[in-house]
């Protein structure tokens, strides 16, 4: 908990400090004569490391993603036996994201996990503005997971009602300069199947997350969701963590790649945030990798350059 408060006070300077300049920012730009703008690519991605982030996918554009998994570096399950888990594959994804507009984006994917089909929509209410009118971004992102593989037990899914889960989340994001971005994320989690009955079917989380941008094509992820400790107990029999994910985010035209490291075994957040039962300290942690390919459908008619994407 002293952990996550620490993490609550430093977004909260930042923040701050970004509401102190707005001031000095908007004056600057009355004396310029430019017009009010959005601030582009406050995320380099549609995704952190495991947790999404306040963008959208550009209207008409498609995004190809694959994330993959692995297996744990150390502890029981690691070490050289499983080549430091390279040889498990705990979760497979592949997805596709659709802007419908520059500001609502639509997403259909596949896990390994449970066999969990996700089906989403995330929708940006706010953008922050150069000239300070607006400090924050402001993305709420709803997903409904359904799973799909074979009971473990016949009473298991009880009613076919029971294989639905659904998460709701308020993504608020500032790009504090040109190089750093913070990133806060209340959400719930609604589900039926728990492990046992002091499990809470209903979940409340926060997450925090972050991007430091290292050089013009590499940058530095990383975010957290605190769930124990909120709504759910901390002495269940089944001990759960919270998710913890740290990568390096690589640009390459129209790929983002990702090279992360996560206690988290599952990908999607209708897992990953009642089910992680990794530590890092316990050697749980384990190397993942993203993909992402952006395809756009149809030509845009708008000829401005700067009205491009700048996402990817």
């Amino acid at each position: 908990m002293k952990t996550t408060g620490l993490l609550v006070i430093a977004f909260s300077i930042f923040l701050t400090q970004g509401f102190a300049q707005n001031a000095d920012s908007l004056l600057r730009t009355l004396d310029s004569g430019k017009a009010d703008t959005k601030v582009d690519a406050v995320f380099k991605s549609t995704r952190v490391v495991l947790s999404h982030s306040t963008e959208t996918q550009k209207k008409h554009d498609l995004d190809l993603r694959i994330r993959h998994h692995f297996g744990d570096i150390g502890g029981r399950f690691g070490n050289a036996h499983t080549l430091y888990g390279l040889d498990v594959a705990s979760d497979l994804f592949i997805g596709l994201d659709y802007g419908v507009t520059d500001d609502f984006t639509v997403a259909v994917g596949r896990s390994k996990q449970d066999e969990l089909f996700n089906f989403s929509g995330k929708y940006k209410l706010l953008k922050q503005k150069s000239d300070g009118a607006m400090p924050v971004n402001l993305t709420m992102f709803a997903q409904l997971g359904l799973v799909a593989r074979e009971p473990f037990t016949d009473s298991e899914f009880a009613t076919y009602s029971n294989r639905f889960s659904y998460f709701f989340q308020a993504l608020i994001s500032r790009k504090i300069s040109s190089r750093l971005s913070l990133q806060a994320m209340p959400g719930l989690l609604m589900r039926k199947n728990t492990s046992e009955s002091r499990d809470p079917e209903n979940l409340f989380s926060i997450g925090f997350a972050g991007r430091m941008k290292l050089t013009k094509r590499l940058s530095f992820v990383a975010d957290y969701t605190l769930v124990n400790g909120l709504s759910r107990p901390t002495d269940l029999s089944q001990a759960y963590y919270n998710p913890l994910g740290v990568g390096l985010e690589i640009e390459t035209g129209g790929h983002i790649f990702s090279l992360n490291f996560m206690n988290s075994e599952y990908i999607l957040e209708n897992n990953f945030i009642p089910g992680t039962k990794k530590n890092w300290g316990d050697g749980g942690v384990r190397f993942g990798f993203t993909i992402s390919r952006n395809f756009t459908l149809f030509k845009s008619k708008n000829k401005d350059p700067d009205k491009a994407s700048k996402i990817y």
